[in-house]
Parts: structure tokens; sequence; C-alpha cells
């Protein structure tokens, strides 16, 4: 007699909750979506990233039909893989990008157009190959920018934003808040998928003030709080040991307050 084999039963696709009262399973449920509907792309696992997206391209380019790009010289672009057509198309635009390493291990460069061969934008909008094209910048002579673009696991129709847990991202713009940089707009890049109704937010995290996705833009109809500089009791010896250019800030906030 032969057995039937037995199937485990197959999941079906999940939208994403439209509410969660806790980061972690918000995540979670973004990157299961993206999975779950294919709209995933390079690199995997999406687990623990900034997640590229199908639309990726379009999304960038929606991002930047917007007026905050029309008059920008410098933009801050984190170095994500959804985010580097939006490094490519400033580039293209003329406009310079300053991305930082990641981790914040290296600190920050600058990506100029006007010294990058146009052949190579997307080499330079890479985040294997930027470092080689980019110009490495100290912290006392970061420019100021006049845009963000922040890489998000999920956003908010209300402009809270999500990243991957490391809280690198607002820790990069507490870098300049803390440099004495004027806060800017904050713009992001996403999938439909990630766009949830509610998750909790906590007093450093930046909120966004544009969000794109490959159809449509929003912009949130009131600008939530704004983080001020580096809260430095939140940060272990580990972490400024990780990152040396936190022991640069703080021994420039030392001298400064001397």
């Amino acid at each position: 007699m032969v057995r039937s084999r037995s199937h485990s039963a197959r999941r079906e696709p999940t939208l994403p909750a439209p509410r969660y009262d806790d980061k972690a399973a918000a995540r979670q449920a973004v990157w299961q979506a993206l999975r779950d509907f294919k709209a995933a792309r390079f690199p995997f696992p999406v687990e623990g990233r900034i997640p590229n997206f199908a639309g990726a391209d379009a999304a960038a380019a929606r991002l930047l039909e917007h007026r905050l790009f029309a008059r920008a010289k410098r933009v801050k672009v984190n170095p994500d893989a959804p985010q580097r057509y939006v490094r490519k198309m400033l580039l293209e635009r003329g406009i310079t990008v300053l991305t930082p390493t990641p981790r914040l291990r290296g600190g920050f460069y600058l990506l100029d157009p006007s010294v990058i061969p146009s052949a190579h934008y997307w080499d330079a909008a890479s985040l294997k190959m930027g470092g080689s094209f980019g110009e490495p910048v100290a912290l006392a002579d970061l420019p100021a920018v006049d845009v963000i673009v922040m890489g998000s696991v999920a956003v908010t129709p209300a402009g809270k934003r999500l990243g991957k847990g490391h809280g690198y991202a607002d820790l990069e713009f507490a870098i300049l808040r803390e440099l004495g940089h004027a806060a800017v707009p904050v713009c992001t890049t996403v999938h439909t998928l990630q766009v949830l109704e509610d998750f909790p937010m906590q007093i450093h995290d930046v909120p966004v003030s544009l969000i794109a996705t490959p159809d449509a833009l929003m912009e949130p109809p009131a600008a939530l709080a704004v983080p001020g500089g580096i809260t430095w009791d939140l940060l272990s010896e580990q972490a400024l040991d990780e990152m040396p250019v936190l022991r640069e800030l703080k021994a420039l906030a030392k001298k400064r307050d001397q």
C-alpha cells in the first residue's frame, strides 16, 4: 500500500495589521508582508535591514518631484539599498550627497557630482563602492544640508518612522543637531506595504515630513516633535568604541563648553 504524503498547510500571505503597540512586532509584520507578497528585493534576508522593495526606483523619482528638491544643493541620504536610486538621481541633478558609513564606523563622506564621472554615478551610489568615490569629511567640517532622506522599515501617514531597530539614522540626525545644524525636512521612500496606521514612538525617534511610495506622495498634516542633540546617557561605552565619530563629537562638545 502506498501512503499518501502529508503536506503542511501553506500559510496565506497576510497584510500587516494597521496598528501595533510594539515596535518589534510592527517591523516583523512589514518584513513578513514584503516577503509574502514578493515585494522584497535584494539583499536578502530582509529581516534586520532597511528592506529593499519593488518600485524603489519609482518611489525615488516621485520623491525628487517634490518642491523640496528644486533648490537643494546638498542632501544627506542613508546608505541602504532602496535609497541607492535616490542617491543616483540626486547626483544626476548635480546635487551633492552626504552619506554616513554603515553603522557610523567611518563617519561621513561626500559624493560630489562635479568630480565623479557621470558614467559612475550608479557605482558611487552603492553601499559597497560609495566610499571609493566619496571624500571623507571630519565632523567639524560637515556642511549644512537642505534635506535629509532616511530609509525606513515602517512609517505612518502622520509622520512616525520606524527604522531597523539600531537607532543609527536617529543618531546621525542627532549628530547634526549636536553640531548646531538646523532641523531640516526629513523624507523617506517606502513600499505601500510599509505604511501602517500607528506604532509607538520615543522622544529620540526622528519623524518624517514627506513619504514617497512608488504610487504616491504623502505629506503628514501636522509636524511631529523633532528631537534635538544626542542624549549621551543612552549611549554605552561599547557604542562609543564601535563608533569613533561619537568620541570625536564628545571631545568637540567638551572643547566647546570650556
